[in-house]
């Protein structure tokens, strides 16, 4: 069954016919009704409370702000970069073994062994098998090999903290059994 254009015609006029305009006469009313009965509540700002001022009077210490203070510091300071400067300077001056080119994250820990009477680990790194000893080198941090134990590898890297300064801190690669890299 077809209807024609001027069935949907017809339907649309007896839907429009269908609503009228008395609700939104009383929606008008009602929101203006609203309107005039709403009041604002504000609560009331409390007063500020008086400031009064304290004299700095610390007898016999040092002014915060003093020169004297304050060449304290730099010294202080430059005692820091200095040593931090003699802890990495020996590592920019000697020649990088192969196992500084792989993260820690790359290489696993997969066995050990007393090789001479010294403890050696085995380390797979890209599907390559290498024994190390303590005092080598592993990692891009100048992590040099401080213990070796059946279970892990203990290391001392050097690395930039926050403020750039140079410091010494503690990294491990565990024995991971059963590694198919």
């Amino acid at each position: 069954m077809k209807l024609s254009h001027a069935a949907y015609l017809g339907f649309a006029v007896a839907l429009l016919l269908g609503c009228d305009s008395s609700g939104e006469a009383e929606l008008r009313d009602w929101m203006a009704q609203e309107r005039a009965q709403a009041q604002p509540h504000v609560t009331p700002l409390t007063e500020p409370k008086q400031f009064q001022p304290q004299q700095y009077a610390v007898q016999g210490e040092l002014e915060p702000f003093s020169p004297q203070r304050l060449t304290q510091a730099l010294r202080r300071d430059s005692a820091q970069v200095a040593s931090n400067a003699a802890l990495i300077a020996p590592e920019l001056a000697r020649r990088k073994e192969p196992l500084e080119a792989y993260p820690l994250d790359a290489m696993a820990m997969v066995g050990s062994l007393m090789k001479a009477g010294k403890p050696t680990a085995l380390l797979k790194v890209d599907n390559l098998l290498y024994q190390v000893g303590i005092g080598e080198y592993l990692g891009p941090n100048y992590g040099r090999i401080t213990q070796i134990t059946e279970t892990a590898i203990q290391l001392r890297e050097i690395v930039q903290d926050a403020t750039g300064d140079w410091i010494e801190r503690m990294a491990s690669l565990e024995l991971q059994e059963g590694v198919t890299k």
